[in-house]
């Protein structure tokens, strides 16, 4: 993994800014990606859409029990509430207002229960597992905030310009929401608590785990866009 480089005149003072540095070119393809761009314009088939939410509610679901697994290892009574919290959090909160779209979208159990799970979904949960129960809980946390930090950069930069798409404008404001905005910026903060426990080689697992994880949620627009199936590899 390279060494970050501060541009002259400009210091990385957290680790969390040292690997968001890093990710930038992915996160900036995330923010342009045509996924995106068709959302905000209102040109996205719900078709596809669905199939992103589909594919989100397995996702959000082991992301859910990834907070709780991670705080079973932790003894940092902070982290464990903060992560305990955000399991919780999930359930009543993100995972709830997806329920509103399934419902808009006639999106039946059935349907949900016959939704064979995407390579990229399945090989980015199974990425944080890995991180957790192959490496450490401070790489499975470094892991996860790409999705919490991420969505609320895409949130913040479309708000302004929305979409005519009530659906999509709604998934807009999710991630520019004060509530959302506190909740990413205290899973910052528990990243570089994180940090501030490990060494120098964990520090870099950690890194590392933290761009693979931007890169799955690059590639997860990608998926959502073709409509990403097992047969298709």
């Amino acid at each position: 993994m390279p060494k970050v480089k501060p541009k002259e005149g400009f210091t990385l003072t957290t680790f969390t800014d040292q690997i968001h540095e890093l990710a930038r070119p992915l996160w900036l393809r995330s923010v342009h990606h045509p996924f995106i761009k068709q959302l905000t314009a209102g040109d996205l088939p719900l078709s596809t859409f669905r199939y992103y939410l589909l594919q989100d509610r397995y996702y959000l679901s082991e992301f859910g029990k990834l907070h709780d697994k991670i705080a079973d290892q932790l003894t940092d009574q902070t982290a464990i509430n903060f992560l305990r919290e955000g399991a919780a959090g999930l359930k009543n909160g993100e995972i709830a207002v997806r329920k509103g779209f399934f419902a808009k979208l006639n999106i039946t159990q059935a349907e949900i229960d016959l939704t064979p799970i995407a390579p990229t979904a399945y090989n980015y949960v199974n990425h944080m597992y890995a991180a957790l129960y192959q490496g450490s809980p401070q790489r499975a946390i470094a892991a996860l905030l790409p999705c919490y930090w991420l969505y609320n950069e895409i949130g913040q930069a479309l708000i302004s310009q929305g979409s005519p798409v009530s659906l999509y404008q709604q998934w807009i404001e999710t991630y520019d929401s004060d509530g959302y905005t506190d909740s990413v910026n205290q899973m910052i903060q528990l990243t570089n608590r994180a940090a501030g426990q490990v060494d120098e080689t964990e520090k870099q697992a950690m890194t590392t785990a933290f761009i693979r994880s931007s890169a799955y949620e690059l590639g997860y627009w990608g998926m959502s866009l073709r409509h990403e199936s097992w047969d298709s590899l």
